[in-house]
């Protein structure tokens, strides 16, 4: 069994990007080499900016190459509780952006000859208990009448046709959501943002940051020190102590997935006939998906606690006891990779971007960061170039002030967690 992500050891290998001379200035330093980063460094490139990225390990080592390689429509918060905070108009702004997301993605596949088996296979939101399944046809009939998104209602016998198990008590079907291989599209983007001229170093962490008083920054690094006119901060819930601000203001939460040896065309088709993407609408869900060379790959929380190589095990364990309940025909199957990594969400379940004295950002995808870290790393680029209404997130920044007696280490889960596995269990 693999303790590395599948995704990221079955895409082709990557170049070695490290090593090399650090310049010692640039029109634009982006921070952070996962899909934000890329994406940053690919359209501030184009732009014609002189464009160095810093990573501290390799691109898409963090959150980008170890989350579900999941590419959905939707928003994090129900569509109700959006309109509620925001108003329908601003609820239908937030809510466009999370679908052209998925657009942006598709574009840059075909733009820049990314093979990384995208495919609008369409998402089912399953529903765990009966008394759950009239929520989705009222959350249907909100989405197309104040969202202009349509969706299918999929009771629990019509569910049998998707998904090979008895488990769920029908689905809300959104079919323009996508499946895609994120290893391959994480180093798809990044040879993109090198032919468009970006400069990568990998395995040079910034360690330091300093605002210039003529305006810039100076951004000091494992391997020397940069000038920069404009600087990105796409760390997310890798974010370390040289960005405290940014510490204060996320939670950083375990996610775990398990990876079947390959089952086959036609076992595979036996589970998922039509290849969806699975999420469980639960507190504590789980999410699955059929990978391009049939495996069964089975993510969620498992245990509120940070990702090592101890930690994914026993997330591991407990998952495949999940995956075997849902799907009892698999009890025997082997398993070949197990992994985890940090999600980074925000106190308000929405993705924060903007900038804080000049410094640029983009944290906070809550599960959603495929799409919305590509989207939004074009977004940015737009923004550094005097457009700010490019940001679909404008107005949902980082409070100022941080929460009281939290420091960025997320003491507090376990106990969350237990109190969400409670609540699906009564509710």
């Amino acid at each position: 069994m693999k303790q590395i992500p599948y995704w990221l050891d079955t895409a082709p290998a990557l170049p070695d990007r490290s090593g090399k001379d650090l310049p010692d200035e640039a029109d634009v330093v982006v921070i952070g080499g996962g899909l934000t980063g890329l994406s940053t460094a690919y359209h501030t490139a184009r732009k014609g900016a002189r464009t160095v990225l810093v990573e501290k390990d390799k691109v898409g080592s963090g959150a980008s190459g170890r989350n579900g390689s999941m590419c959905t429509q939707g928003i994090t918060i129900s569509p109700a509780e959006a309109r509620k905070r925001y108003g329908q108009e601003r609820a239908r702004e937030l809510y466009d952006a999370f679908r052209e997301a998925v657009d942006v993605v598709e574009e840059l596949t075909h733009t820049e000859n990314i093979d990384c088996d995208f495919n609008r296979s369409g998402r089912l939101g399953a529903v765990c208990k009966p008394g759950h399944f009239d929520g989705l046809r009222a959350k249907q009939r909100d989405l197309a009448d104040n969202f202009g998104h349509e969706t299918v209602v999929l009771s629990k016998s019509e569910l049998r046709a998707e998904l090979g198990t008895d488990y769920y008590h029908g689905a809300l079907l959104d079919p323009l959501s996508a499946g895609l291989h994120v290893g391959k599209f994480v180093g798809g983007l990044a040879g993109a943002a090198e032919r468009a001229g970006a400069e990568i170093h990998e395995r040079n962490a910034a360690t330091g940051l300093t605002r210039l008083p003529g305006g810039g920054f100076l951004v000091e690094t494992m391997n020397g020190t940069i000038r920069a006119k404009q600087v990105m901060a796409a760390t997310d819930a890798y974010t370390d102590t040289s960005m405290p601000w940014f510490r204060k203001r996320l939670i950083n939460v375990g996610s775990f997935i398990i990876v079947t040896e390959p089952l086959g065309e036609a076992r595979a088709k036996e589970l998922i006939p039509n290849g969806r993407l699975l999420v469980a609408h639960k507190n504590v869900g789980h999410y699955v998906r059929l990978t391009p060379d049939n495996r069964l790959a089975f993510g969620g929380r498992a245990r509120f606690a940070p990702s090592n190589p101890a930690s994914d095990v026993k997330s591991g364990d407990i998952l495949k006891r999940e995956m075997t309940e849902i799907f009892p025909q698999l009890a025997g199957v082997r398993i070949d990779y197990v992994w985890g990594g940090m999600v980074g969400f925000s106190w308000d379940r929405v993705p924060h971007a903007g900038d804080v004295n000049g410094l640029y950002y983009s944290m906070g995808y809550c599960g959603h960061g495929v799409q919305m870290a590509t989207y939004m790393g074009r977004a940015v680029a737009e923004m550094m170039d005097g457009k700010p209404d490019a940001n679909p997130l404008r107005g949902f920044g980082f409070p100022k002030v941080p929460v009281p007696f939290y420091n960025g280490t997320p003491w507090f889960l376990p106990f969350g967690g237990a109190y969400y596995k409670a609540k699906d269990k009564l509710l």
